[in-house]
């Protein structure tokens, strides 16, 4: 299987880089020290199996699998972790790969025999019910622009909207893909800075331009992003959004 190699230790990329040599089905495709690269690597080298750190600056492992595009064909993954019981036996109880640093070579080949049996079998459904329940609240947004991934603070976002399928994020000057759904956005993003006006937009509380009263108790909302996105926030969102907003 081709493999990638994801942690921002190169000495522990190096340690596993050798051991896995003693595990003749496995063929190294390349390294990555960050979330950003990992993203960029996934996508070029399409590997068949990850060694993925969980805590890396910037973006961690849990990240980088919520933001593969949803088209991608999911290779198996191998999480290379320090965490505490707690969160191995969430991986356990969804029957996980996981390797706890410093990665011993006994257990490296147990877990790489289990994913040569699991070849060909999808497991991008609990990996991602596990990157879910396990990750923290979204710290930084990954977007996409000009075929380059690219960070951006949250409070940077004036609103999320989903327009045929595709979610795109807008700022004061920008609009950017994303490849998350509004729902997932919603569950991952700070519930005191972001609202979910409508079924397709999720707007960003500190970046309102203007609130205008309009039929039956509903509200137009103007963002302050480039185009002055204009809302409409219906009757039942709209008693939401007036406790957000005291006063309204």
């Amino acid at each position: 299987m081709r493999a990638l190699i994801v942690d921002d230790e190169a000495s522990a990329r190096s340690r596993l880089r050798r051991q896995l040599a003693m595990c003749p089905h496995i063929a190294i495709e390349g390294e990555a020290d960050n979330g950003i690269a990992a993203l960029d690597q996934i996508l070029a080298l399409k590997p068949e199996l990850v060694f993925l750190d969980i805590q890396m600056p910037g973006m961690t492992g849990f990240e980088v699998l919520r933001n593969l595009p949803p088209e991608l064909d999911r290779p198996h993954v191998v999480f290379v972790t320090g965490f505490d019981d707690h969160a191995l036996a969430a991986f356990d109880a969804d029957a996980i790969a996981y390797l706890l640093k410093p990665v011993q070579q006994d257990r490296l080949i147990q877990v790489v025999e289990r994913i040569e049996r699991l070849h060909g079998r999808s497991s991008s459904e609990k990996l991602d019910h596990v990157a879910a329940a396990l990750s923290p609240p979204m710290r930084q947004v990954v977007v996409r622009h000009a075929n380059r991934f690219l960070l951006l603070r949250p409070e940077d976002i004036a609103l999320f909207r989903c327009e045929d399928g595709i979610t795109r994020a807008f700022t004061s000057a920008e609009s950017y893909s994303v490849n998350l759904q509004i729902s997932e956005l919603e569950a991952a993003l700070s519930g005191e800075q972001f609202f979910r006006a409508s079924r397709a937009d999720l707007i960003n509380l500190y970046r309102i331009r203007e609130v205008r009263p309009f039929l039956k108790s509903t509200f137009i909302v103007v963002m302050n992003n480039a185009a002055r996105t204009e809302i409409q926030v219906g009757e039942r969102r709209a008693k939401a959004l007036r406790q957000k907003i005291p006063g309204l």
